[in-house]
Formats: C-alpha cells, structure tokens, sequence
C-alpha cells in the first residue's frame, strides 16, 4: 500500500494564531480515516492546511511522494487535492453537470462515473446548484470533488444535517469510493458510530496534536477511549 498523503511536522494555524503546532500524518491508498475531536481541536483546520487555505509556519505536505506545500490551493487541487467543506461551495447559479465539467480532470472519474455512484445527480443534471436539496447538494459537491480525481479526498462533516436515509446513502458511496482504488479519503463527522462503520482508521485530534490513533475496530471495542477524548459513551457517540 503506498503512502497518498504525507504530513511532517505541520505547524499551521491564521494570523499569528498556532492551531496545529506540529502534526505528522501518513495515509495509504484505499484508507478512510476518520478525523474526531471536540469543538476546537483543529479539525478543520488540518483539513483547510492540507487544502492551502491556512498560514503554514513550518513542515511540509505531499501528495503521492510530490510536495505540494508551497502550492496555491488551486494548484493543489490539480495536483490530487478534492475538498468538500462544510459549505459545500457548489456554484450555485450553474447546473449540476456545468458543476462538473467546470473543473473535470481527466482520469477514472468522469461525470456519468458520478451520475453511476449517485443516480439523481443524473435525475437532476439539468437543474441549477440552488434548485437542489441540501442532500443532492451534498452530492454534486462530492462528484464535483471525484471529478478533479483526486489522489486525497478530504469530507468536512458530510452529512451534518441531512435526512438519515441520504446519510445512510453518502457513507456507502463514500467507502466504494475510497476502496474502488487510487484514492484515500479523510472524513470529519459528528457522529462517530457512523463513521467508525466507515473508517478503516481513526486519528483523535487535541489542541491540535494527536492523540489517539488507532484502527476504527479497536476504538469500536474500547467505548472509554471515546468518553476520555470526546466526552461520549460508545453508543451514543457524537462529537463535534
């Protein structure tokens, strides 16, 4: 298994704020992570750090063996980098398949590979980014994403507020995704049964450093590893 995404020694953070002050982190092809933690442990700010939307003080990020620290977040995203924020970001005054092709890379995703994975898209391909509800959005959001290929697929809390039958629907998606090959994905979640179901392996993030990293197996049979980092018992784990 080869290594997708190398992180050493990250120190990141806005301003003159220091919010990750010295991560290292490697994930291999084929590997869902699951990134937990409480309000205000760095969450997004790893993920907006390995996107290039962050002040970087020291360390390094690659992708592929490539290093793309110095890179603007544009030419990270040609560079293997797919990002779906919590805001989803989807052009709104575009149609669902305009969505796509406007940043298509060519590669094993193409859009009726996304129309396949998500069959309303393909329903809804001629309608307007705003004419979508909040789960189809979710969806042109993660296809737009697939649609860059990306070697790194990072999910900013998914499926926060979507109905549990669409949230049933994106995590599915998400694991043949990630293990249909040349891709690793991580995925911050509130709900951490969820993705404990999902992830192969799960970082715990405080004050910015990690704390816990494990596979999703061994935190399933530990629940108190749960109650000691993210105030939770294992079977009514959310975190946010």
């Amino acid at each position: 298994m080869r290594n997708l995404l190398s992180i050493d020694k990250l120190c990141a953070g806005y301003g003159e704020a220091v919010v990750i002050p010295g991560l290292s982190l490697e994930l291999g092809e084929g590997q869902v992570l699951a990134l937990l933690g409480r309000n205000g442990t760095g969450k997004t700010t790893l993920i907006n750090s390995i996107v290039g939307v962050t002040r970087r003080f020291s360390g390094a990020v690659k992708i592929a063996g490539r290093d793309i620290t110095r890179l603007r977040p544009d030419q990270r995203a040609r560079a293997g980098i797919g990002w779906v924020p919590q805001e989803r970001n989807i052009f709104k005054s575009l149609t669902v398949e305009e969505n796509m092709t406007a940043v298509a890379q060519d590669g094993p995703w193409t859009v009726e590979k996304v129309y396949d994975m998500f069959p309303r898209l393909r329903e809804r391909r001629r309608n307007f980014g705003n004419e979508l509800s909040g789960g189809e959005q979710q969806m042109l959001a993660i296809g737009r994403a697939l649609t860059l290929n990306p070697k790194v697929l990072l999910l900013d809390e998914p499926t926060e507020g979507l109905a549990p039958i669409i949230v049933e629907e994106l995590l599915k998606a998400l694991g043949q995704i990630t293990r249909a090959g040349g891709i690793c994905s991580i995925v911050v979640e509130q709900n951490a049964q969820k993705i404990l179901g999902l992830a192969d392996r799960v970082v715990i993030l405080e004050r910015g450093g990690i704390v816990h990293d494990a596979a999703s197996a061994a935190l399933k049979s530990d629940p108190q590893v749960l109650e000691r980092y993210l105030g939770v018992s294992g079977t009514s784990a959310k975190t946010h």
